[in-house]
């Protein structure tokens, strides 16, 4: 053991959740924020464009949490066929899985009788062998079971939570003008919180995480909004 206590060491491992966060606010920002705007400069009724809005967060929602889903279930099945051919390799040709132990040791400075006593060691159990295949070799970790289930919560929760936002001002507002300028103020301010949380979050620049989010979801609803306001017209 090396000298001295041990430290705590603080790492972000939840990077799986902060995309899918990332992935449900920011289009839930976007989406309904640009066809609430495109509407309110052809139809002068808010509760249509509540409507409107409401029904678009819904079917985002649910298309994207399916979509989060699908990803994170082929990710599983994506691992479990890799991990059976890793199995079945280990029996058939332990030579030649040996070899490729000690070849991915020795890129870590391991040599010598202290590289044949490292892959003896590792090879005498096959269920860590195959793990440190997996990890070292094909650079894969093993999904969480739940994972799938989890992801189309994120996300669709994610979007359902940013999609009210630039929403709401049309449910208070009873005329479209003052309702879009408190929609757009309101969906740039949670785009700057947002961008903020999660640099906070993944341990970057919080001012740079802003920004930058400010920046893409910013230009995201402008192109969206342009399209829905050609093709509205």
């Amino acid at each position: 053991m090396p000298p001295g206590p041990p430290h705590e060491e603080k790492h972000f491992t939840q990077n799986a959740t902060v995309r899918d966060l990332v992935i449900g606010t920011a289009d839930g920002l976007t989406v309904p924020f640009a066809l609430a705007a495109a509407l309110s400069g052809a139809v002068a009724a808010n509760p249509l464009i509540v409507t409107a809005g409401l029904a678009e967060i819904a079917a985002g929602c649910v298309a994207m949490g399916l979509g989060g889903y699908l990803a994170a279930r082929t990710d599983a099945e994506h691992y479990a066929a890799e991990r059976r051919r890793e199995e079945e390799e280990s029996r058939i040709y332990p030579d030649r899985e040996k070899w490729e132990v000690a070849a991915i040791l020795h890129r870590y400075g391991v040599r010598g009788e202290v590289l044949r006593q490292a892959v003896e060691a590792i090879a005498s159990d096959r269920k860590k062998w195959v793990d440190f295949m997996m990890r070292f070799e094909l650079e894969l970790t093993e999904p969480d079971p739940n994972r799938a289930a989890k992801s189309a919560a994120t996300i669709g929760g994610a979007y359902v939570v940013g999609g009210l936002i630039p929403l709401a001002p049309y449910m208070i507002f009873s005329t479209t003008g003052p309702a879009l300028v408190v929609s757009s103020l309101m969906t740039g301010a949670a785009l700057l919180g947002f961008g903020w949380l999660k640099a906070r979050a993944t341990g970057l620049p919080p001012v740079r995480g802003a920004l930058q989010t400010l920046a893409i979801g910013g230009t995201a609803a402008l192109v969206a909004y342009l399209v829905a306001s050609l093709f509205g017209h």
